[in-house]
């Protein structure tokens, strides 16, 4: 895999049981790319680790008086410095690219699994927590897939330099390939202590970042009540904690790369001394002892890129298990039976199916079904074709309803029932075809930087235009006012550019411009959650004839409690304690049910029950 190959066009099915089997299932998938590092990196360090041998045949040479012995000492150097140039370069080349591409493939799963998601990963992972996985952690577990195959060269390298040495020299050999070992695993017992002191790091930053996040989300409102510097004390407060943290941290691996230094010269001093007697007693030739000694001082390379595993893999572990606790969340996993309680009268039981509809399974394949939209939990339905007004009197009760209904639980999914439009569940259709039947818009949509023509560019069943949407949301002065913000006089409001969320535009002008980029998309149902809770009442009654009329024949529920927006509905149903109580036109449920005239008119509980007195 190459970098100009990405993004992959499947980035495969993730092990994420552990932080440490989701790191290995990288690994396995870039293996050739492993293998070319491994390749590429065994050059280099034998390179490294043949240069003394070189220098030592040079020295014999030289003292030996043989210019032939030189001239071949000088080639052997020769051809090791051109090994050690290639080695290095195509070493790095093929790293960076493991690196790179082990990072995209993360990224790449992250954006599936969140798209897959949808608003649903806000609810089970906080915001900040997403942003430090998508950014920090991607690059900490690319650079773990990049160091293992450095690694395995250093470590195969080092085994090759042992028994070279023992092979070449054998009595200063075996005092080396004994003290090895002990110098590349003298750190091990460190390890543990730097991994947690990284681990509290981690969790700290990821704190710190998660605040400054939220605050940043909130600026607005903060400014709004003076509490900038409360949110600033707080974060500077995190932010110190952050810093001790990662003090604490580096004092253990600066611990782990003094080790990485000593023992490596004391294993060079020991060498130096016993190989000195030894040539004094004739044993060993003085340019056995300068290569040997050459190679005991350049082993530190090798050696470095032990301490490196261990730092990339502690600071990796936790950024993978984070990773892979996002990866391992699902949609729904299960569909469970009704709802205890009976649905209203007229409404079909959990399991029933209109005449006409298709059972589960019967759908065809990538189409979705037709048919009533049913919610067995609150016992809702939605008649097919038809403009239906939801009124709960409970905004997050509502919110909860509108996330059931698109196909995302509010709750854990093991406890989720699903939604059935046309009589099949909605969670047993795949994600495409459930998201393509089944549109919400929450009450709090997010406008996304670009022109208004890129805002309106979404999957759509291409029978309503941009210019319809934006008309049915009467969006008239929001296209005036980004006519008057282009940067040509005159010019096209849909070329002007929207800064992100729309903080350029007021809550009302969002609002619309989000509506109609939601009708644009012309589901098959379109769930809407508040559409007009920030505008005024005479925009808001237009906007609502424009919705109806666009969505004339389309399946449309409208969560709200305006009297505007519910008169204009073929059909209202009341829900209360999350139940399905009442079912009629508004000026129906007006006139015999006190507690939905309570919510629409905000009358207080009090004045309901003294009406319903007065009527006894």
């Amino acid at each position: 895999m190459q970098i100009h190959h990405l993004p992959y066009a499947d980035p495969g099915e993730p092990d994420v049981r552990s932080g440490t089997r989701f790191l290995l299932w990288l690994g396995r998938n870039q293996l050739g790319g492993q293998v070319k590092s491994l390749l590429w990196g065994l050059l280099l360090h034998l390179g490294i680790a043949g240069s003394p041998l070189g220098v030592g045949l040079a020295v014999q040479a030289v003292i030996d008086r043989s210019g032939g012995d030189l001239a071949r000492a000088g080639a052997l150097l020769a051809v090791l410095g051109a090994a050690i140039a290639v080695g290095d370069t195509m070493m790095h080349r093929t790293a960076v690219t493991n690196w790179i591409t082990a990072a995209a493939r993360v990224q790449q799963l992250l954006a599936r699994k969140s798209a897959e998601l949808g608003s649903l990963l806000n609810r089970r992972v906080a915001a900040g927590e997403v942003v430090a996985v998508s950014t920090g952690d991607v690059e900490k577990i690319g650079w773990f897939v990049e160091t293992l195959s450095r690694f395995a060269a250093a470590a195969t390298t080092l085994v090759l330099v042992c028994v070279g040495l023992v092979v070449y020299q054998p009595a200063l050999g075996v005092v080396v390939a004994a003290g090895m070992p002990v110098l590349a695993l003298a750190a091990l017992p460190l390890l543990p202590r730097a991994t947690r002191r990284a681990d509290v790091q981690r969790e700290k930053a990821g704190r710190a970042t998660e605040l400054a996040s939220d605050t940043v989300a909130g600026l607005r409102v903060l400014r709004g009540i003076g509490g900038e510097d409360l949110f600033l004390g707080r974060y500077r407060e995190a932010s110190q904690q952050v810093r001790e943290a990662a003090v604490h941290s580096a004092r253990m691996w600066a611990l782990i790369a003094a080790v990485q230094v000593v023992l490596p010269g004391l294993l060079l001093v020991v060498v130096v001394v016993y190989g000195a007697g030894l040539a004094l007693e004739g044993r060993v030739t003085v340019g056995e002892l300068v290569t040997v000694y050459g190679a005991v001082a350049l082993a530190h390379h090798p050696l470095r890129n032990f301490e490196e595993i261990a730092m990339a893999y502690s600071f990796s572990r936790p950024s993978a298990k984070r990773a892979a606790g996002v990866l391992a969340l699902t949609r729904t996993t299960a569909t469970g039976p009704a709802a205890a309680g009976e649905p209203p009268a007229g409404e079909p039981q959990a399991g029933e199916f209109p005449a006409g509809q298709l059972p589960p399974g019967e759908t065809p394949a990538g189409d979705p079904p037709g048919g009533d939209l049913y919610d067995p939990v609150t016992g809702l339905l939605a008649p097919a074709g038809l403009f239906t007004a939801v009124v709960c009197g409970d905004p997050d009760a509502a919110g909860r309803l509108a996330d059931r209904l698109g196909g995302h639980p509010p709750g854990e999914p093991e406890a989720h029932v699903s939604v059935l439009l046309g009589g099949t569940p909605l969670d047993e259709l795949p994600l495409g075809t459930a998201r393509t039947a089944v549109l919400v818009q929450d009450k709090d949509p997010v406008l996304l930087s670009g022109t208004l023509r890129e805002l309106l560019d979404v999957p759509s069943s291409g029978r309503v235009t941009p210019g319809d949407a934006l008309a049915a949301a009467r969006c008239g002065d929001v296209l005036d006012a980004l006519a008057q913000a282009s940067a040509e006089p005159g010019g096209d409001p849909m070329d002007t550019r929207i800064t992100e969320r729309g903080r350029s535009l007021s809550g009302g002008q969002r609002q619309r411009l989000a509506l109609a980029r939601s009708l644009v998309t012309d589901p098959e149902v379109l769930v809407l959650d508040e559409p007009t809770s920030a505008v005024d009442s005479h925009t808001e009654a237009r906007v609502a004839a424009g919705v109806r009329e666009l969505r004339t024949g389309r399946t449309t529920v409208v969560l709200a409690s305006s009297p505007l927006l519910l008169d204009l509905a073929d059909r209202v149903v009341f829900v209360r304690d999350g139940r399905a109580v009442a079912v009629g036109t508004h000026r129906e449920l007006l006139a015999a049910e006190e507690r939905y005239r309570a919510v629409v008119t905000r009358e207080t509980e009090e004045d309901t029950l003294v009406d319903i007195e007065e009527r006894a």
